[in-house]
């Protein structure tokens, strides 16, 4: 099951940071890493964003302002964060998880050369056609 690989680090301390929007967490390696929320909504391991497949990932767009409303534990090898859009379904286990933190600079670049070759926006309030908040995020559950 992922996560459970004996080499995997495990978070020892998870902390939702609600004024700066970021999870801060600490492996049992003494790894300490910082995620933005739009980062983990971007990044989200879901079929929704990630698709079934390579090729089928979403681009996701406006979630410059989501927040996480609050953090679900899976078992004791993952966690569900519930976002503010409404997204609810991406299960992050910790080898996900330690992955995105140590890709976290390479992943953010590319993601923000994809916004650009796309010619959208991590604002919410510049993606035409959807609907603004109360629904943050460009739309509501949107993938």
């Amino acid at each position: 099951m992922a996560g459970l690989r004996p080499e995997t680090p495990i978070p020892v301390e998870i902390k939702l940071r609600r004024k700066s929007r970021l999870l801060e967490i600490t492996f049992d390696d003494d790894g300490r890493f910082e995620l933005s929320y739009e980062f983990l909504r971007v990044f989200s391991p879901s079929a929704e964003v990630r698709g079934h497949g390579i090729g089928q990932e979403k681009l996701q767009i406006g979630k410059r302002d989501i927040d996480i409303l609050r953090i679900e534990p899976v078992g004791n090898y993952a966690i569900r964060p519930v976002f503010s859009d409404g997204h609810e379904s991406g299960l992050y286990s910790w080898d996900v998880l330690h992955d995105l933190c140590l890709r976290r600079d390479e992943l953010w670049q590319t993601y923000l050369d994809r916004l650009a070759s796309a010619g959208a926006s991590r604002d919410p309030a510049e993606c035409p056609g959807l609907p603004p908040k109360p629904a943050p995020g460009c739309a509501r559950g949107a993938a």
